[in-house]
């Protein structure tokens, strides 16, 4: 008795085989030349006449064939089908994380809309923001924003300034130089908010994320393995489509 992961894994070789031959098989058909035969033979008008020997070509394309043909071809890809479809029916298994079940008795087909999902989950928590590590983060619990602790930087403004390089004498007015000096005109307090997450928190989320996916791909193989009934309904179908 076959397993249902050994079905599976024919499953495309059949499925492509029979496209092949039922592409040939059309093909075929698509030639009037291999449909048609002809025999014929001469007479000449009297017994002096030149003789000349029979014609015949023969039919090498019968539909009745192809449609036999192309029955069989399709019943081998139908029962497959089927064994598998049925299969995963009563195919099942539990999705176990860290020794304890997180769901029981999960079909082939949701595990395998599991692995697809937990694949798309996992780009999406790989984009998450993340807080930036050149700051100290704390959680701020009236806004539930995360925020940097206050610093306070000095406002200055430029005020200009004189300085006398020489003093005035009775020839000579004094030489004075303007300058700018920044002189402390204020304090800003700054904190930064952020509604980013720790990079600890966005890892924790991956490992999860990527627990489950193993679990998944454990549980879609125990169930794959399950033994399956083939199924016969090829021979139905194309004897009343065919018969």
């Amino acid at each position: 008795m076959a397993k249902l992961n050994q079905i599976i894994a024919v499953e495309k070789g059949v499925k492509a085989s029979s496209h092949q031959d039922l592409a040939a098989a059309h093909h075929g058909l698509t030639k009037p030349a291999l449909l048609a035969g002809i025999s014929r033979t001469y007479q000449p008008k009297d017994e002096e006449g030149e003789q000349l020997p029979p014609e015949s070509t023969r039919v090498q394309v019968k539909a009745e064939d192809v449609l036999r043909d192309t029955a069989t071809t399709l019943t081998r890809l139908f029962d497959i089908t089927a064994t598998k479809d049925w299969a995963n029916r009563t195919a099942r298994a539990d999705i176990t994380v860290d020794g304890q079940v997180l769901l029981r008795e999960v079909p082939v087909s949701y595990l395998l809309f599991l692995e697809k999902q937990l694949a798309e989950l996992a780009t999406f928590l790989r984009k998450l923001p993340v807080l930036d590590g050149a700051e100290s983060w704390s959680l701020d619990p009236s806004t539930d924003w995360w925020r940097t602790e206050p610093v306070r930087t000095v406002r200055t403004k430029k005020v200009p300034r004189n300085h006398v390089k020489a003093e005035a004498t009775d020839k000579h007015p004094a030489q004075v130089e303007v300058y700018y000096e920044d002189v402390p005109v204020g304090y800003w307090t700054t904190v930064k908010f952020s509604g980013a997450l720790p990079a600890r928190r966005v890892n924790e989320l991956l490992a999860r994320v990527e627990k489950l996916q193993q679990a998944v791909k454990f549980a879609r193989e125990e169930a794959n393995g399950t033994e399956v009934t083939d199924q016969r309904v090829g021979e139905k179908v194309f004897g009343y489509l065919f018969g």
